[in-house]
């Protein structure tokens, strides 16, 4: 049989999908980025950090510096470019703009949606589930508002998604080209970890699938399932890897990246030392402590799932549009205030519940199907159930190793920390839609066109929190509404949306 995505056609709309989509994320980044002329949350750290970089001023992080050193290469280029010089403070230590600053970030952001494609294309061999994946990657939120600010998320995501997809190039080549592509994935791992330690649950998810792949080679009842159709997914070819593969791609390599990363911010910062720097990290998150008194805007993990209490980034009103914005005068009395700015650290509403639906609906197929090895999982497409139960395997196990690890952490934690495994329940949506949009029900169909169509819509309505335009209180309201749980028990408040 010969499927779509082995026509030249419609190789060029693949192409042609997926340019329009990275324009559209980078026209969204880049577009008022200079909007505000202060530091918008953790760009107080990061922003600061980057520039100490380059005036060799001797600092603390409690982070590993991979983020900062981009942030200042970013900061140096910006402040030799002819543009982007109209909106400056001093709030780094130096006269800088805040596109400066920033721009960076947008750049690299812009790419998330083209790697997430490349992914899901690297698992099924499918350009549409690529494109509709990429579409719902450049509709999200949290990463839009996330790639606009001098923060470091962006990075830690993309540098352990770039792991991911060089992982599965060498498990789709062989030889010295296996080789190439796997130190490369080990390479990225090691960067993401270089950002923030929760980069290396993307490596962990590496892991898991590796084990995965020999428990199913061992495991009589699952054989027959998964192993029958040869280069179907390029995740069959990973029991080739052997445990020599393991150290040395995705165990060595990442932690010598790692330590290297450190070399330029131990020269210049040489006390603490590398080892007592990784204690002092490690003892600096412990005494941060959780709960409203630490930070208003603290979350337990499992309310990320559900984006029960996303995270304001900036807050200022004003009287009208018109009126210029200042930081430094007091607030508005609540009379006066008329426009809201307000950009909001949230997903995408419809995609975020519709991806959870999905991941754990995979979630509970994988177990089924465990359980029962003899009942296929999707009857609809049984010529390809073998491809499919790979990637329920793969996106459920990465989405569940970039989130249980937070189940024990006793600290401060917040939405953002979701975003890694995010991009696989994001992921697990876009699958369901791409195979009901090709199903022969014209109800999947239809349900699958709805579901694009609604992700749009609340993608349109939501921009203003996302990109910090102004509001009356009337838009914000509905779009970010207040419900009063004063009299409802603790217990109860836990599980309800506070999205102010």
């Amino acid at each position: 049989m010969t499927y779509s995505h082995n026509r030249p056609e419609s190789d060029n709309w693949f192409r042609i999908g997926l340019a329009i989509i990275f324009l559209l994320s980078l026209f969204l980044r880049f577009w008022g980025l200079g909007r505000f002329n202060t530091f918008v949350f953790d760009e107080v750290y990061y922003a600061k950090f980057a520039n100490n970089y380059l005036t060799n001023t001797q600092f603390f992080n409690a982070h590993p510096p991979l983020s900062q050193y981009i942030i200042a290469v970013g900061i140096w280029l910006g402040s030799h470019l002819p543009f982007g010089q109209d909106t400056i403070n001093n709030l780094t230590g130096s006269v800088r703009s805040t596109w400066s600053y920033r721009w960076i970030n947008a750049f690299t952001g812009s790419f998330i949606p083209l790697v997430i494609a490349a992914i899901a294309y690297q698992i099924s061999n499918r350009r549409n589930y690529a494109l509709i994946a990429a579409l719902f990657a450049a509709t999200d939120g949290l990463f839009l508002v996330e790639s606009r600010y001098a923060l470091n998320n962006i990075y830690l995501v993309i540098f352990g998604l770039l792991g991911q997809l060089f992982l599965l190039l060498g498990l789709k080549s062989h030889n010295r080209k296996r080789s190439l592509f796997l130190a490369l994935a080990g390479v990225w791992f090691g960067a993401s970890a270089a950002i923030k330690w929760n980069g290396l649950w993307f490596l962990l998810g590496a892991y898991l699938i590796w084990l995965a792949a020999w428990v199913i080679s061992w495991v009589k009842p699952l054989r027959n399932t998964y192993a029958t159709r040869p280069n179907a997914s390029p995740l069959q070819n990973l029991t080739q890897l052997k445990i020599g593969h393991i150290l040395v791609y995705l165990a060595i390599i990442p932690v010598a990246v790692y330590s290297l990363a450190w070399i330029p911010h131990l020269q210049q910062n040489p006390k603490p030392n590398f080892w007592e720097m990784q204690y002092q990290i490690l003892s600096y998150h412990e005494r941060i402590g959780d709960g409203a008194n630490v930070h208003p805007y603290c979350s337990d993990w499992y309310t990320w799932l559900f984006m029960l209490r996303p995270v304001a980034y900036f807050y200022k009103t004003a009287s009208s549009t018109t009126e210029p914005l200042s930081f430094t005068t007091p607030a508005l009395p609540a009379g006066a205030a008329k426009i809201i700015y307000d950009v909001h650290a949230m997903g995408n509403p419809a995609l975020w519940w519709l991806s959870t639906a999905a991941i754990f609906y995979m979630l509970w197929l994988l177990l089924r199907h465990s359980w029962t090895p003899k009942t296929n999982i999707f009857s609809q497409t049984s010529d390809r159930h073998i491809t499919d139960n790979w990637i329920v395997l793969y996106l459920t196990l990465n989405w569940l190793a970039n989130l249980l690890p937070w189940v024990p952490v006793t600290r401060c934690v917040f939405i953002y920390h979701y975003m890694g495994a995010s991009v696989f329940s994001g992921l697990a949506i876009a699958f369901f839609v791409d195979r009901w949009l090709e199903s022969y029900r014209p109800q999947l169909r239809a349900l699958g066109v709805t579901i694009i169509f609604v992700i749009l819509a609340a993608f349109v309505f939501w921009m203003p929190i996302y990109l910090g335009l102004p509001l009356s209180l009337e838009a914000y309201r509905l779009r970010l509404p207040y419900f009063n749980y004063a009299q409802l028990p603790a217990w109860v408040k836990q599980f309800l949306p506070n999205w102010i």
